[in-house]
């Protein structure tokens, strides 16, 4: 009898089969680091602003452009990357997007001035602004089944959201224990770890995806343009914000005619979609513009150090990983729009609250009320995300996921841009402001979801 010739499909060591079919978790731990360090860089920052104006001096404008050049560029590029990921595929733009992320952070840490750290923060953003739609569209690809994959997404949003809240705590125990430069050094051990966890992720197909770099362009240009008229103001500013209009109208026309626009209008024609972006927006907005003014009111306004600051951000930061594993299960149960409403309305009763901090306000109190508004946006992000999933067919995921997640990185830009410019002419009065205009952003979407989680979903 004669023996057959092993072959490729018929006999496999236990090592290659299982190089061959890798367990989802893996790929989902991959994934979930990476996007985990990347929405650590966006808010880590924050309680280290004033040891870097000491080193370097610039004052707010500057700390405002520490923080957004690397949270605007991240918006911008997003436009494109997701397209990007499902040409290249979406392991290979993950591995080439992290690695630059992990450079850029080395690049960071060792920056000489402000110019040469505001220009890395750039870099930074530019890459995560790559790893983002890559790893979810790398969880999306990793598990078939419906169930199965909404857990797997609400896990990854889930570890985002805990790790902008975990940012100004480390900010501030890294900025205590080593300097400022810490911040950005600890992410070349993780970013590491997260490149050799890919390695065992199956490879991705590539995708057709065409790219639109006029409409790319015009609205990177129109961003940021929007935001140098905010943050610097005066005659320039009145300048940037002419060459926003104009490239925003550039914009608008150029996706009207596009055949594949970088945002596709007609994905807003959903309600499900709108309000998911719009509470996405809300969120992001109030909940960087608030961390970015709160970490310097307790240290330029109360006079306290970087690893006290950090540790005021501890009773929201404790609470946001139970209320997001909380969120998931109310999504799972009663559909995603009933975490949504209620972490809305309490996000606008906790921005409320707030109204009444001023600076002979105890610390300790200070960060208690700073609770009901984290945990509002704790209870939004993970049903929002699963919500513009759910409503886009799979293979306009990367777009979508990058539709998405550029608004509430846009908006988390031009909150801190906006927030900062209210605070420059006195702290307190423009902290209330910015809590009022926050509170107004909740109930606007608070209202939203009321009137979509009574009509059918489309």
């Amino acid at each position: 009898m004669k023996t057959p010739t092993p072959t490729s499909g018929t006999q496999l060591t236990p090592r290659t089969a299982d190089l061959r079919n890798p367990s989802p978790t893996l790929t989902l731990a991959a994934a979930l680091l990476g996007f985990a360090l990347i929405s650590l860089d966006a808010s880590v920052v924050n309680v280290a602003l004033p040891s870097i104006e000491g080193a370097f001096g610039g004052g707010m404008s500057g700390l405002q452009w520490v923080v957004d050049a690397y949270t605007l560029s991240f918006a911008a590029l997003m436009l494109s990357t997701g397209a990007f990921a499902d040409r290249a595929g979406a392991s290979r733009a993950y591995g080439i997007g992290l690695a630059v992320f992990t450079l850029a952070s080395a690049a960071c840490g060792l920056a000489p001035n402000l110019p040469a750290l505001i220009g890395a923060r750039v870099l930074q953003g530019v890459a995560a602004a790559v790893v983002l739609p890559a790893s979810l569209s790398l969880v999306r690809q990793a598990y078939a089944d419906p169930v199965k994959r909404a857990r797997a997404v609400a896990t990854w949003a889930a570890g985002g959201a805990v790790a902008v809240a975990l940012g100004p705590v480390a900010g501030g125990a890294l900025t205590t224990a080593w300097d400022w430069r810490g911040i950005f050094f600890i992410n070349l051990p993780l970013g590491a770890v997260a490149l050799a966890l890919l390695v065992r992720a199956p490879r991705s197909e590539r995708r057709p995806a065409p790219l639109d770099l006029l409409g790319q362009l015009t609205a990177a240009v129109a961003l940021m343009a929007v935001a140098f008229a905010v943050i610097e103001g005066g005659g320039t500013g009145v300048v940037a914000l002419l060459v926003a209009l104009v490239s925003g109208a550039l914009f608008v026309r150029v996706e009207l005619r596009q055949s594949h626009p970088v945002v596709p209008f007609e994905l807003f024609r959903s309600r499900t979609v709108s309000v998911a972006v719009a509470s996405g927006v809300a969120c992001s907005a109030a909940f960087f513009g608030l961390v970015f003014l709160f970490s310097l009111f307790f240290q330029q306004v109360q006079g306290r150090s970087a690893l006290y600051a950090g540790l005021m951000f501890l009773p929201m930061t404790g609470l946001i990983g139970v209320t997001n594993v909380v969120s998931g299960k109310l999504a799972a149960r009663y559909g995603a729009q009933l975490p949504m409403l209620i972490g809305q309305s309490l996000a606008a009763l906790g921005s409320l609250v707030l109204l009444y901090v001023d600076e002979s306000t105890p610390p300790f109190l200070v960060a208690w009320l700073l609770v009901p508004m984290a945990l509002g946006c704790a209870l939004t992000v993970p049903p929002l995300t699963i919500t513009m999933m759910d409503a886009v067919p799979a293979e306009r995921a990367g777009l979508a996921a990058g539709v998405l997640n550029s608004a509430r990185q846009v908006a988390g830009g031009l909150g801190i841009a906006v927030f900062g410019a209210l605070v420059s002419d006195g702290f307190t009065a423009g902290l209330r402001e910015s809590l009022a205009i926050s509170a107004a952003l909740f109930a606007v979407t608070a209202f939203l979801n009321f009137r979509l989680s009574g009509r059918p979903a489309n």
